[in-house]
């Protein structure tokens, strides 16, 4: 791996960094706003007190925060791939450009010594598993991953409460920042509760710092951190949108790791753009969040 000289010199100084996963700037985001906002993502944790760390993969070498080329590179190539775990070592061995997804982020993370990072949503039980067996690897890298998560829930294409049911069995822990019901990604509520409630970014800490005493950090842990008020999607619009895009999907043969980004992408022409402020609200929200959750953590 290659580690970005200032992101390096604060591990080893033991202060805060984030690290930040780029499929969402590569197939998450339209082009060429996508590297303007990826730098405000990287802006957003700077302003929470934190080190950014983008992680992606460029010419087969796993970087953990990114140069401006780099950046650039993984924002506007359209041959950038998305890359989960289970693809690092072939895109390693074809020398390729690859976007990380939170499985990918989550293990290079690790890996580098990054404990916590931010994301928008993460992958989870699709809502044909049933027939299809279609789940994100990002549930079970989760459960062996020691990283904290901060996203908005998952993302509301999904069956959440199959989700939840996973995520429960693969011991990976779930606190709501200062709320008691799980995010629906662009809804601040999924309709599904949650027991653990996070008051503060220290108590975020403090929960990290048990999980280490209790010999229980090889799981991960996600912190659910709902959309501001002010940028969540009209419910009505969500739900007819929601609906209309799985359609479509359908119709067209979409399946697998195509599904996410065909309905984001639908989504946005859909709801004419106010799905992606939403989603760009929701990022920026998560980096900071996640910012302020490293800095009490590096100074306990």
């Amino acid at each position: 791996m290659l580690i970005h000289p200032e992101v390096a010199e604060a591990l080893a100084a033991r202060r805060p960094v984030v690290a930040l996963e780029s499929t969402i700037i590569s197939h998450g985001l339209p082009r060429p706003d996508n590297l303007r906002i990826a730098r405000e993502i990287e802006g957003a944790v700077r302003a929470g007190g934190a080190v950014p760390a983008t992680i992606a993969v460029v010419d087969g070498q796993p970087r953990v925060g990114l140069d401006d080329a780099a950046l650039e590179r993984i924002a506007l190539d359209p041959a950038v791939v998305k890359v989960s775990v289970r693809d690092l070592a072939a895109i390693g061995g074809y020398g390729g450009v690859g976007a990380t997804t939170v499985a990918s982020t989550a293990h290079i993370a690790a890996r580098s010594g990054i404990r916590i990072f931010a994301t928008g949503g993460i992958g989870g039980v699709h809502r044909d598993a049933r027939d299809t067996w279609d789940e994100s690897s990002d549930l079970t890298t989760l459960s062996r991953t020691p990283v904290l998560v901060v996203c908005a829930g998952v993302k509301s294409i999904l069956d959440v409460g199959a989700t939840l049911e996973r995520l429960e069995s693969l011991n990976v822990g779930v606190l709501g920042y200062r709320t008691d019901r799980f995010p629906g990604f662009y809804l601040r509520d999924s309709g599904h509760p949650l027991f653990w409630v996070a008051p503060t970014p220290q108590f975020v800490a403090n929960v990290l710092r048990a999980q280490e005493a209790l010999g229980t950090a090889f799981y991960g842990l996600v912190l659910a951190n709902p959309i501001d008020p002010s940028a969540e999607l009209d419910r009505d619009l969500h739900d007819h949108t929601l609906q209309a895009g799985l359609a479509a999907a359908s119709a067209s043969g979409v399946r697998g790791k195509d599904v996410t980004p065909f309905l984001l992408d639908f989504f946005h022409r859909e709801t004419h753009g106010a799905s992606l402020a939403a989603n760009v609200a929701l990022v920026r929200s998560n980096a900071y969040l996640a910012a302020e959750v490293a800095t009490a953590y590096s100074a306990g």
